[in-house]
C-alpha cells in the first residue's frame, strides 16, 4: 500500500445560536444533532446573521467511516475559497485569523471531549488572474495550501473541527481578507496497510541485528588485544541501527501517545549522524598514507560539522514538532520568519549533504588508488597468500562500492524525505514517493549494517605460519580466500598491515 492518503473534507457553515439558548459547545456538521445550516454567505446576510455566529464545522472521517490508531498521525492542509468584490478586495499581505478548536469522541452519541482550542493567524498568498473589473465580481483567488494542524497519533474513531472567523473592525481583525465563500480542508494519514508492513519489517529485523551485534561484540572480547577505532564505530552504529529497530510503535495501538513523531525524528537524526560519521572514520582508516589513526580525535575535522548539522536540524524539528505537542494547530511555516528559516535549514542541509557525498567519493577514490597500488606487490607472493589477498581486496572494494551506493541512495531519500514532507505546505511541489521506496531504503540500512559486523569481525581461526611461509597448497589457499574475513586474530585489519608497513617504509 503506499504510505499515505489524503481525503478532502468540505467545511459546513453552521449559525451558533449559543448566544440565545444555551445549546452544546460544539457544532456538527451531519447527524441527529446536527447545527442549523447555511448555504451561503448572502443567505447570512438576508438573515441579518453576523460573521462572529457563523462556524465552520468539519467532522473527520466521512460519514460511515472510523479513524484507526493504525494511521499513525494525522495532518491538515486548509484551503480557503476566497471571491473577488469590487467594494471587498483581499489586501496585499492580508492575514486571517483563526479560532479553532478540536474534539473526539469514540462512540457516535457520547458527548465531544476537548483536544485543544487556539486562536492562530495565517498569511494569505492569493493571486488573481484576471482583470479587477466589475465583470470579474465572483470570480476566485487562485491561493496557496495553508498549514493547519498535524497530531502525532490517532487514538480515537471521530474527530471534530470548529472553526471560527472572528472579526473586529476596530482592532483590524479579519478585515480586508476578501469574500471567503467555503473552507477546505484536505486530511493526510499513513495507511494502515503500509503501517502494519512497517512494523512487521521492525520487528522481524530487530532481532536479526541484535544477534549479529551480541555475536560480532562477543568475538572482539576474545581478542587479546583491545578493540581498534573501527570495530567500535561498527559496533556503535549496530547499536543505533537497533534503536531505530526496536518497534516501540507497536504501543501507539494502544496508547494516545502523540510524541512518537518526534521521537521517531530523534531516532532517525541519530541513526543519521552515526552513518555519515562511520563512513568518514571507514574510509580515513583505510587510508594508506595517514598518520593520525585508530583516535576518534583524527576526525574532527569532518565529524564535527555531521554533530552540528544534527543538533541544528534538532532544534528545528522541536520547533515544529515539540510546540505541535501542546498546540497541534502551530506551524513554523506560519510566519515570515519562520519560513525563511525553515527553508533555509532544509536547503543548507541539503547542500551540506550533496557536499559530504562528493567528499566521501573522493575519500573513496584515494583508498582505491593506494589498493590499486599494493596489488603491484601481490604476484611476488606465494600462491596460498596471494589468494587470501586478492580475496581480502576484492571484497574490500566490494564494500566500498556499496558504501557509496549506500550513501548515495541515502542523501538521496533524505533530500526526497524533506521535499515530500514539505510540499504540501509550500503548495507548489509534489512528489510522489511510493512505499517501495521507504521499506527499501530502510532494509538497506540493515543489510548494509549486518554486512559489515559480518565482514569485520574478528577471525577465530589461527593459520600459523603456514601461511607467511607459502607451503599451503591450491585447495588450502581457495578456503582461505572464501574464508577470512577482513580482520585478523591477533592484530589490526590486513588492509591495516599492508598499509603501515608502507608507513614504516
Amino acid at each position: 500500500p503506499s504510505p499515505t492518503t489524503a481525503v478532502p473534507y468540505m467545511s459546513v457553515k453552521c449559525i451558533d445560536v449559543r448566544k440565545n439558548h444555551h445549546k452544546t459547545k460544539w457544532l456538527m456538521p451531519w447527524g441527529p444533532n446536527h447545527c442549523k445550516k447555511l448555504k451561503d454567505f448572502d443567505e447570512a446576510v438576508s438573515r441579518q446573521i453576523e460573521a462572529n455566529d457563523i462556524v465552520f464545522a468539519v467532522h473527520v472521517p466521512l460519514p460511515t467511516k472510523e479513524m484507526s490508531p493504525w494511521f499513525q498521525f494525522m495532518l491538515f492542509i486548509m484551503q480557503l475559497d476566497i471571491a473577488f468584490k469590487m467594494d471587498n478586495d483581499l489586501k496585499e499581505n492580508a492575514e486571517i485569523t483563526l479560532d479553532v478548536a478540536l474534539a473526539y469522541r469514540d462512540d457516535t452519541f457520547s458527548e465531544w471531549q476537548e483536544i485543544a482550542h487556539a486562536i492562530e493567524n495565517r498569511k494569505l498568498k492569493c493571486i488573481f488572474t484576471s482583470p479587477k473589473t466589475q465583470e470579474s465580481e465572483g470570480r476566485h483567488y487562485d491561493c496557496d495550501f495553508l498549514p493547519f494542524m498535524e497530531i502525532g497519533s490517532v487514538a480515537h474513531k471521530y474527530y471534530l473541527i470548529n472553526i471560527r472567523l472572528p472579526v473586529n473592525e476596530r482592532r483590524g481583525i479579519n478585515v480586508g481578507i476578501g469574500e471567503i465563500k467555503d473552507i477546505r480542508l484536505v486530511g493526510i494519514h499513513q495507511n494502515g496497510g503500509f503501517t502494519k508492513v512497517w512494523f512487521a519489517m521492525k520487528t522481524f529485523l530487530t532481532p536479526s541485528i541484535l544477534i549479529i551485534m551480541v555475536w560480532y561484540w562477543r568475538r572482539i572480547t576474545l581478542m587479546t588485544r583491545a578493540p581498534v577505532l573501527l570495530e567500535k564505530v561498527i559496533f556503535a552504529l549496530g547499536i543505533s541501527m537497533t534503536f531505530i529497530n526496536i518497534p516501540v510503535e507497536w504501543f501507539s495501538i494502544g496508547f494516545d501517545w502523540t510524541w512518537m513523531l518526534l521521537f521517531g525524528d530523534i531516532r532517525q537524526g541519530i541513526f543519521y549522524a552515526m552513518l555519515l560519521s562511520f563512513w568518514i572514520i571507514f574510509c580515513g582508516e583505510h587510508m594508506m598514507d595517514q598518520n593520525e589513526r585508530n583516535r576518534l580525535s583524527g576526525y574532527w575535522k569532518q565529524v564535527g560539522p555531521i554533530a552540528v548539522g544534527s543538533f541544528c536540524l534538532f532544534i528545528f524539528d522541536m520547533c515544529e514538532r515539540g510546540v505541535q505537542l501542546k498546540n497541534p494547530f502551530y506551524s513554523i511555516w506560519t510566519t515570515e520568519v519562520g519560513t525563511e528559516l525553515a527553508m533555509a535549514f532544509i536547503i543548507v542541509a541539503g547542500i551540506c549533504l550533496c557536499l559530504y557525498f562528493l567528499f566521501l567519493c573522493f575519500m573513496v577514490f584515494q583508498v582505491f588508488r593506494n589498493i590499486s597500488g599494493k596489488q603491484s606487490s601481490l604476484p611476488a607472493m606465494s600462491k596460498a597468500r596471494r589468494l587470501h589477498y586478492e580475496g581480502l581486496i576484492f571484497r574490500f572494494k566490494f564494500l566500498m562500492l556499496i558504501t557509496l551506493a549506500c550513501a548515495a541512495m541515502t542523501v538521496i531519500f533524505f533530500i526526497v524525505s524533506q521535499v515530500t514532507e514539505g510540499h504540501w505546505k509550500w503548495g507548489d511541489l509534489t512528489i510522489q514517493v511510493n512505499s517501495a521506496f521507504f521499506t527499501g531504503i530502510y532494509g538497506m540500512w540493515n543489510l548494509y549494517v549486518f554486512a559489515l559486523m559480518f565482514l569485520y569481525a574478528p577471525s577465530h581461526k589461527n593459520y600459523g605460519e603456514d601461511q607467511s611461509n607459502g607451503d599451503l597448497g591450491v585447495n588450502s589457499g581457495e578456503e582461505l580466500q572464501l574464508t577470512t574475513t577482513i580482520t585478523h586474530v591477533d592484530g589490526p585489519t590486513e588492509v591495516y598491515k599492508l598499509a603501515r608497513k608502507e608507513a614504516q617504509e
